[in-house]
């Protein structure tokens, strides 16, 4: 079992460096500008995009241990790290979010979960916003014993470090890249592996403005300071965490019809959609290409609705 956590690129086989393709939309084309998506949904069927790029250090560094993890009711990262599981052979815990869940019915994602062998432990919401504090966690701890902790979302200085080659295989083939930010782990690593002259932007879905601070102290953690050259734009959160608007529903089913792409719409879809509204503005000269980082799959592709989707983060 540790043999096969610490060789998991022979053991998973992931489609590295993940595809670069064109998309001709002429509201970008429009403004001088080429869009190209960075297609890192396609990397691992069950560990897609950045659920692969942030969680490979930390398998690496469980060793085989079992590993314990925190997420919503539809967490891709809860899937994605009990996938992992299943595919390596080692023993996964998801603490959950919201302990009214543990009488109900299992719902698709978590049942996916527990399908692939996760044992889920459903705490309350004031209990799981504590998480980070030594003694709450230790209690967590306790019924499990020995685990690897992997933060909410898979994102530590690890994680950061990780994504580092995110921007090392985009070095030169744009000069802006994009990609959706929930803990801010992948663009701190992205915008580190960049080359100068590039730049990143992120596109926070939760509303608050408190992902700068976050991204910096991940960047001070894994690198030792400030690295590459990267922006928040905050506008497009559109209400918050899994919310969505009847504009945002509306362009990433055009998008879908326009390109043969379903967008995953928590994160994917607003950043996108940011990116439409930035080139409109004229933030991007002429000549312009942006690389736009498809970082999942579709997330409604579980059995879940919007509506479903929203209650469930609140």
């Amino acid at each position: 079992m540790t043999r096969k956590a610490l060789d998991l690129t022979t053991t998973l086989r992931p489609r590295l460096p993940s595809p670069l393709q064109p998309v001709e939309d002429e509201r970008f084309s429009r403004h001088g500008v080429r869009l190209l998506l960075k297609r890192d949904d396609l990397i691992h069927p069950d560990l897609p995009g950045n659920k692969w790029r942030k969680l490979l250090p930390s398998l690496k560094a469980a060793a085989g241990r079992p590993l314990l993890t925190f997420g919503g009711a539809y967490s891709n990262h809860l899937r994605a790290t009990a996938a992992a599981g299943r595919l390596l052979g080692f023993e996964t815990i998801g603490i959950v979010r919201g302990d009214e869940l543990a009488s109900r019915p299992l719902n698709p994602s978590l049942s996916r979960c527990a399908a692939d062998g996760m044992r889920l432990h459903f705490v309350d919401r004031a209990t799981y916003r504590r998480k980070a504090d030594p003694d709450v966690l230790a209690g967590l701890l306790r019924p499990f014993g020995d685990c690897f902790v992997v933060p909410e979302g898979g994102t530590n200085a690890l994680a950061a470090e990780s994504c580092t080659a995110l921007g090392a295989e985009l070095q030169d083939r744009a000069e802006v890249v994009a990609v959706a930010c929930g803990t801010g782990g992948t663009l701190a690593g992205l915008a580190a592996g960049l080359a100068p002259g590039q730049r990143a932007i992120g596109f926070p879905v939760l509303k608050g403005g408190f992902l700068g601070e976050a991204i910096t102290g991940l960047q001070r953690e894994a690198f030792g300071g400030p690295a590459g050259d990267w922006s928040l734009d905050d506008r497009f959160h559109c209400g918050g965490y899994a919310r969505m608007t009847p504009e945002l529903t509306a362009f990433a089913d055009d998008f879908r019809d326009r390109h043969g792409l379903t967008v995953e719409r928590v994160y994917v879809a607003k950043m996108l959609y940011g990116l439409t509204v930035l080139a409109a503005e004229g933030v991007f000269p002429p000549g312009t290409a942006v690389a736009a980082v498809i970082t999942g799959q579709d997330s409604f592709g579980v059995g879940q609705t919007p509506g479903e989707y929203q209650e469930s983060s609140r």
